[in-house]
């Protein structure tokens, strides 16, 4: 697979990474282990070098399972994860937790349970308002000086804590939601991670499953998918929100690719440092989305499709209140 590189940081990862959060959290029904394991291990063997993890994933068991399947081929892959919140005794978050001392716990854990020596990036997973930012990232600075950590992400934060903390410790990467149902990025984050020289990491870049087509206004989502929870899914917005999927679908038949694929060659376009991680539990969507990477949008391509998009209104929010509370700070 084509590679890139993450903003100005030199950090080369393949051009489309492996969100493994689905695979045993959030969207029911999970895989075992040894299904896990062999999906993880077939990515590897089909060009993927960038796999997304969490400790929240569980939380805990992903970033097992990733470590175990990663293990034998570490030399060739970047692992990224994250830290940021509390557990309680039944796995559930019990708020953020960004303070010093809780980061470097969860480094030390995480190594342990990823079986690596250094986490190649370490992402703040959600902004703590209750530390600065300064003090997250002089804690990363000193974890990357005693090579625990190679370099230092943050997760869906907004323009001024992203310059406040690339001020302290250089920011190699951004993870935030970005696709063509979710834009929000374009007003100043995206021109901000250009100016500083930082790489953008779009999660949910298939809209969570929407965008690829096989969601309609009858699916029915297993009662713990994390889906249900999400204004964007309800059956109104749905239907509402079909409309960009016929657009991927009439651009797909002409290119002789799938919405999924357009999806992602979409935001793959946009920019050179753009590393989307979409998530699959299956081998056939794995190499469908794999395939996304040889698609080329042509200067026209894109303008039709903007022009178009920019007629289709998406209905519903992104996240519960709850959650958009946590988001763009």
């Amino acid at each position: 697979m084509k590679k890139r590189k993450l903003g100005s940081s030199g950090l080369e990862v393949s051009a489309l990474g492996l969100g493994c959060m689905g695979l045993n959290f959030s969207y029911p029904p999970f895989l075992g282990k040894k299904e896990i394991i062999s999906l993880i291990r077939s990515a590897v063997e089909r060009g993927v070098t960038f796999f997304d993890t969490a400790e929240a994933y569980g939380p805990y068991t992903n970033e097992e399972l990733v470590g175990d399947a990663l293990a034998p081929v570490r030399a060739q892959v970047i692992i990224a994860t994250k830290f940021g919140f509390n557990f309680g005794p039944k796995g559930e978050q019990t708020g953020q937790n960004s303070r010093s001392e809780h980061i470097r716990e969860v480094a030390e854990a995480s190594l342990k349970r990823l079986k690596i020596d250094a986490i190649d990036l370490f992402y703040q997973h959600r902004v703590d308002t209750s530390v600065p930012i300064e003090e997250v990232a002089g804690t990363v600075k000193d974890l990357i000086k005693e090579g625990k950590v190679k370099h230092f992400g943050l997760s869906e934060a907004g323009v001024q804590t992203i310059r406040r903390a690339h001020a302290v410790q250089s920011v190699t990467a951004l993870q935030s939601e970005y696709s063509m149902w979710f834009r929000r990025p374009e007003d100043d984050v995206i021109p901000t991670l250009e100016e500083l020289g930082i790489g953008f990491v779009p999660f949910s870049p298939l809209g969570k499953g929407f965008l690829t087509g096989k969601i309609d206004v009858n699916t029915k989502f297993d009662s713990s998918d994390f889906r249900n929870s999400i204004p964007r899914f309800t059956p109104e917005a749905r239907k509402a929100n079909e409309a960009l999927v016929d657009l991927l679908r009439a651009i797909a038949e002409r290119k002789k690719a799938t919405p999924a694929q357009i999806a992602l060659a979409w935001l793959l376009a946009q920019k050179p440092w753009i590393v989307p991680i979409p998530g699959t539990k299956k081998l056939d969507r794995l190499e469908e989305n794999i395939g996304a990477a040889d698609v080329v949008l042509t200067v026209d391509d894109l303008r039709e499709i903007e022009g178009a998009a920019s007629t289709i209104k998406i209905q519903g929010a992104r996240y519960p209140e709850r959650l958009e509370k946590r988001t763009g700070l």
